[in-house]
């Protein structure tokens, strides 16, 4: 009878895979963490590998575009409709948000420039919060993400779930 080397159960002699934790009996194998088994037929191992989808729709959001489209792209999460929303939401919700800025920095500085500078002073108090309720609004979408919750951006939010398939 031999044993695991990952969790230390036993296992068949020759057994390539172990059946409690589902990693390799092979020597020198790197063991395997953080690894969910459910029991299948015949008492094959399903092995699920990867993190909850609730924590994979919160990092969609945490480097806007860049996380959205490194998830849109991951094999273990092209079919899970919870992690593509909420990538395409963010994706969707980081180019709007580019958009907006540009054209609010277009508009303010040509008002500014007419006025001859006196409206920077106004403007001034009036970005610092647009950003700062920017940045309470990207908390807002993970603290739902991480929720399970698909709330939905007005406008951005049906196009995510078309896109998603939800």
């Amino acid at each position: 009878m031999a044993f695991c080397p990952n969790c230390g159960a036993s296992i068949a002699d020759g057994a390539a895979v172990c059946a409690s934790c589902g990693s390799s009996t092979r020597p020198g194998a790197a063991p395997v963490s953080n690894v969910a088994v459910s029991g299948g037929p015949a008492g094959a191992a399903a092995i699920s590998t990867g993190m909850q989808s609730n924590v994979a729709g919160l990092l969609t959001y945490i480097l806007g575009i860049i996380s959205a489209v490194i998830f849109l792209v991951l094999d273990q999460y092209k079919n899970d409709r919870f992690v593509r929303f909420h990538a395409f939401q963010s994706l969707f919700f980081g180019l709007a948000w580019i958009v907006f800025w540009i054209a609010w920095v277009f508009v303010w500085g040509m008002l500014t420039f007419a006025a001859g500078g006196m409206l920077f002073w106004i403007g001034l108090p009036i970005r610092m919060l647009i950003v700062f309720g920017g940045f309470l609004y990207w908390v807002f979408l993970m603290y739902k993400a991480y929720n399970n919750e698909m709330y939905r951006i007005p406008f951005i939010g049906d196009l995510a779930a078309k896109q998603a398939g939800v």
